[in-house]
């Protein structure tokens, strides 16, 4: 948990990369509904951290695609193979990271950017990887931007779902125990990112995003094909 909320604290997002795998070896009960409590509190204190840099119209209108998204989702994990879905979506972010390396850029249009949220939406519900397309969306904006931004996109996201969980009668008290059990690990990891983000920030941002956004194509890959 340290080391994922340290990634995300940094470049905006991948804690849930970093951290659901292993969470998932060891206790594999804990998903989605741990992995999903854990998010909210690093959100949190992102979004107030960089409060004063959030692109608010953009937080609408990535709501607006992302709340379909989370149905969306919903339906593609009750109807398509799990394998599948996670090539899809790798091979559909090395795409994406490939057209943004050749420095093609999305316009943030209201359409541009509802529909980056369908996707993120419909991928981190389906895959748990919804964090690539909103920074790919964000790469060239400054770094407190895309944090801001972006935490406050995925807290509102965790929020929602979190109601789906609760109304399916997912979520029971050990995995809120063992929630709370692994929270210091996100406070020491959201504090070494805010040291490491201001070193990050400027050139370093964009390759960071773009790097770590293949790495998190490769382990859906790499998923799918296991």
């Amino acid at each position: 948990m340290t080391a994922g909320a340290g990634v995300q604290a940094t470049i905006g997002f991948g804690a849930n990369l970093v951290a659901v795998p292993v969470l998932a070896i060891l206790v594999p009960g804990a998903v989605p509904a741990t992995a999903t409590m854990m998010a909210l509190p690093l959100a949190l204190a992102m979004a107030a951290r960089e409060s004063d840099h959030v692109d608010w119209p953009g937080v609408r209108w990535l709501m607006v695609g992302r709340l379909p998204g989370t149905a969306v989702g919903a339906v593609i994990v009750a109807t398509v193979a799990t394998s599948t879905l996670s090539v899809v979506t790798g091979v559909g972010v090395l795409i994406a990271v490939a057209v943004s390396a050749a420095s093609l850029t999305v316009p943030l249009t209201p359409p541009a950017i509802a529909a980056t949220g369908l996707a993120s939406g419909t991928l981190g519900t389906a895959t748990s990887i919804g964090g690539p397309p909103l920074a790919l969306l964000y790469q060239h904006h400054e770094g407190r931007i895309l944090r801001s931004t972006l935490a406050v996109t995925i807290g509102i996201g965790t929020v929602v779902s979190l109601a789906g969980l609760l109304v399916a009668r997912e979520v029971a008290g050990w995995q809120v125990v063992l929630a709370a059990a692994l929270l210091p690990g996100t406070v020491a990891g959201f504090l070494c990112g805010r040291v490491v983000s201001g070193r990050v920030d400027g050139r370093w941002l964009r390759p960071a995003v773009l790097g770590f956004a293949s790495l998190s194509a490769l382990v859906a890959i790499a998923r799918g094909l296991g």
